[in-house]
C-alpha cells in the first residue's frame, strides 16, 4: 500500500480514462475525465447508497453532532415561556 498525505492507510491507485476501480460487490468507480487539476468520476452504486462530496459530507456530520448537543427538552420552560407570551 503507498502511503500519501491522507494519511498511511490509504491505497493510491492509478487509472487511466475509462478505467475503474471496484469496490465490494455492489460500488464502481470509473474515470470519466481529466480536465487540468480537474477529475471526473462516474460512480455506479445501489440507490440506497449515500454518496457524498467529503466538504458536504462533513458539514452535515457537523449538523447532526450540533443537533444531538442541543439542550434536553424541558417541559417546565416551555410552560412558563407560554405562559409568559400570554400575559397581557
Amino acid at each position: 500500500m503507498t502511503t500519501y498525505s491522507g494519511g498511511p492507510d490509504m491505497l493510491v491507485l492509478t487509472r487511466k480514462i475509462g478505467e475503474s476501480i471496484q469496490i465490494n460487490d455492489d460500488v464502481k468507480v470509473t474515470l470519466i475525465d481529466i480536465q487540468g487539476k480537474t477529475v471526473r468520476l462516474g460512480i455506479e452504486a445501489p440507490q440506497d447508497t449515500k454518496i457524498y462530496r467529503e466538504e458536504v459530507f462533513l458539514k452535515i456530520k457537523e449538523a447532526n453532532l450540533s443537533a444531538a448537543d442541543a439542550t434536553a427538552f424541558d417541559p417546565a420552560k416551555i410552560s412558563q415561556l407560554i405562559k409568559d407570551k400570554l400575559k397581557p
